[in-house]
């Protein structure tokens, strides 16, 4: 009878670590079919660029992403205005004939970002551009939690972003827009973003004698600056929007002067409109 007794028990130790057994093998299942369903973005998170490395319409593609394609804009739109591109260390030695043989009459390169930075294409795509009969600019990449504004429109306009009177430069443009490397506003209140701008286009105007154009997205601009409306009276606007239309402009303006609309162009990829005519254009560049 002990015996029985002991088969018994026996049985049902094995029974229960069968079971237990079973149930694990389960658990353990569907945690790594739960592990290999999470994509590789979504775990981990990605890296902080380098210092340096930031190009205009970046902040859009992370935030706002990218629908706009040149042929998404009407033809009536596209009859009126005249192509142009913006380039940074990214696009490094561009194909400027090719451009040109393709319409493309304008042309902004970045020269600087912060107080440090310099972009070393700055010379070849600037005198690049010029050099093929376009139309040239160069652009900063603001970082207002580096340094005054007064101090980057005095780094911008000393390394290439000053202006001249000769129908084929076009005022220096302020990329400001989120922040690559941290906080989006870059730690600012509202208003302490505003008089950043403010110094920055202040300086600048006494440096070249002309206003600079402002580069930026009306969601960034209504968050970062509270929907500040005081420099759409002096300052040409740049907005970003990569769609078919530019959409609802940032406040203080009721017109863009240019428009970033995509960021898949074939030579290269970010593509601008200038709201005028190319002869409009030339008249915007002699001032």
């Amino acid at each position: 009878m002990e015996g029985v007794r002991r088969s018994i028990s026996n049985q049902s130790s094995r029974s229960w670590y069968s079971r237990s057994r079973l149930r694990l093998t389960t658990i353990l299942s569907g945690l790594l079919l739960t592990a290999a369903a999470v994509p590789p973005a979504a775990a981990a998170t990605a890296p902080t660029p380098i210092r340096g490395s930031a190009y205009m319409g970046m902040g859009v593609i992370a935030h706002e992403g990218t629908a706009g394609t040149p042929d998404a804009i009407p033809p009536a739109t596209r009859a009126g205005q005249t192509e142009g591109v913006d380039v940074s260390s990214h696009q490094t030695n561009v194909a400027w004939s090719t451009l040109w043989s393709s319409g493309t009459r304008w042309a902004y390169s970045k020269a600087t970002e912060g107080t440090s930075y310099q972009n070393p294409y700055f010379s070849g795509q600037y005198g690049g551009a010029y050099g093929v009969g376009m139309v040239h600019g160069a652009y900063h990449f603001a970082t207002p939690d580096t340094s005054s504004g007064t101090a980057q429109a005095d780094y911008f306009v000393d390394h290439g972003g000053g202006w001249s009177r000769d129908g084929r430069t076009l005022p220096g443009a302020l990329d400001i827009e989120w922040n690559p490397y941290g906080d989006s506003c870059y730690g600012k209140s509202t208003s302490g973003m505003v008089t950043w701008i403010g110094d920055f286009l202040k300086r600048y105007k006494t440096r070249t004698g002309r206003d600079a154009v402002i580069y930026t997205a009306t969601s960034w601009w209504t968050s970062c600056t509270g929907g500040y409306r005081g420099f759409g009276s002096t300052n040409p606007l740049w907005v970003a929007r990569y769609a078919s239309s530019a959409g609802t402009l940032p406040a203080g303006w009721s017109a863009y002067t240019m428009w970033q609309y995509t960021s898949s162009g074939a030579t290269v990829g970010d593509h601008d409109r200038f709201n005028g005519s190319s002869d409009t254009l030339r008249e915007f560049a002699t001032g």
